[in-house]
């Protein structure tokens, strides 16, 4: 093995970086040289490539996003987009591919390592929708950035009584509304996994004003039934709603900002893992966290599941938030 290639697709996360830069060093560790694939899973359809070098990833540990940039790729799905995809790797010589991504990029990676490509997929997703893993890369960071939003809204809410729905992002997993829901104490969670209706929503929250609560903080799961929006139109068209209702959508707020630490430890930590993984002839897995050791599990194992919010961490919320 000379040349290893390595990419980031789908979604953003804040780590993204941590994890090229770990990529591009530990192979320079292993006398390997680093090809960098701007936007994705395009970048390998349009033959969008570069060297890289540890100048070139030197200070981005501390940086949101992604120096490769990403994007969706639909060609890349095509016969036509795919074997262009096998063209690019051919033409660079690329011995072995670092995928960084969520679940559609590691689907991807699946595709190419079932082409004879060698790949090793990275988790990233500010969701932690992704099986066999703890935690992936973004996670922290967004749900630090989600805790903040929460305190910030209380203060408010609390001046003017009223009940603030806050929806996060989570289409298929309501982790970051429970785990930023049972961290910043908020009153009520939905998420995709436990389904309501408006009606019990709104008698929770009129029961809170009855006890003399001084605000209501819903977190609310985009993906979640009912949504955040029918939410608090509904309880804005109560005839004496007790709260006003104020709706705060997070939106791209979240996979912004600097990393937390622990997501550039984690980042860091995957990517140096992958690039031993390739070196020791490994592909067609996922680098993984589990109790705290660096794992790998095949990626059709990986792609066919979805992790799911732990009950524990739902019984928690149901049980603190009174």
């Amino acid at each position: 093995m000379q040349t290893i290639g390595v990419l980031t697709s789908g979604g953003d996360a804040p780590g993204m970086n941590a994890c090229i830069r770990a990529v591009v060093r530990a192979a320079l560790a292993h006398n390997l040289r680093t090809i960098g694939i701007r936007r994705g899973y395009q970048g390998l359809v349009d033959c969008d490539a570069e060297y890289m070098t540890s100048r070139s990833v030197g200070g981005v540990a501390r940086w949101g996003g992604t120096i490769l940039q990403t994007a969706r790729s639909s060609e890349f799905m095509t016969p036509e987009g795919f074997s262009k995809a096998l063209q690019t790797i051919k033409q660079f010589e690329i011995d072995g591919l670092v995928i960084i991504g969520g679940d559609g990029s590691l689907r991807g990676a699946k595709e190419l390592h079932d082409a004879g490509v060698k790949c090793v997929g990275i988790p990233a997703s500010i969701d932690n929708d992704i099986a066999y893993t703890e935690m992936a890369i973004g996670v922290d960071t967004a749900l630090n950035t989600i805790l903040e939003s929460i305190d910030r809204i209380k203060d408010t809410a609390s001046s003017h009584e009223r009940a603030f729905i806050i929806e996060v992002m989570g289409r298929h997993s309501g982790y970051l509304a429970y785990a930023a829901g049972v961290a910043g104490g908020a009153e009520m969670v939905i998420g995709p996994e436990k389904p309501t209706s408006i009606r019990e929503i709104l008698d929770e929250i009129d029961q809170a004003h009855k006890r003399g609560k001084p605000h209501f903080i819903a977190v609310v799961a985009e993906g979640a039934t009912p949504k955040a929006r029918e939410i608090c139109d509904a309880l804005n068209s109560e005839e004496n709603p007790g709260y006003e209702g104020r709706l705060t959508v997070l939106g791209h707020v979240q996979r912004g900002g600097s990393p937390t630490v622990y997501d550039r430890l984690l980042a860091t930590k995957l990517g140096a893992y992958a690039v031993q993984a390739l070196v020791e002839g490994e592909s067609g897995v996922m680098v993984g966290v589990n109790a705290g050791a660096c794992t790998l599990t095949p990626l059709e194992k990986v792609t066919s599941t979805t992790r799911r919010v732990e009950q524990e961490l739902i019984r928690l919320q149901d049980t603190i938030a009174l």
